[in-house]
């Protein structure tokens, strides 16, 4: 996974985002508050500690739809066949 200059996985403008919205989580669902400075490095530390594990869950994924895309290739040039004579 590539980084920015910052060492975070992630553009500025997307983990402002994305710490907006764990901040609002905490704020709402666990009712702690927490400053932007303390919600980007909560979010840069889950990405550090449990990041790859996403990412490998995503390859993973990715992994599977190629090989059902593949075999439907497969079976489409199998149909493609003529027969021959014996």
């Amino acid at each position: 996974m590539s980084r920015s200059a910052s060492g975070s996985p992630f553009k500025a403008e997307e983990k402002a985002e994305l710490a907006r919205r764990l901040r609002d989580y905490l704020r709402d669902e666990l009712g702690a508050e927490a400053g932007m400075l303390e919600t980007e490095a909560f979010l840069d530390f889950i990405a550090a500690e449990i990041g790859n594990a996403f990412y490998n869950r995503g390859l993973f994924d990715a992994q599977a739809a190629i090989a059902a895309r593949l075999e439907e290739a497969t079976d489409a040039v199998y149909a493609l066949e003529k027969p021959t004579r014996a």
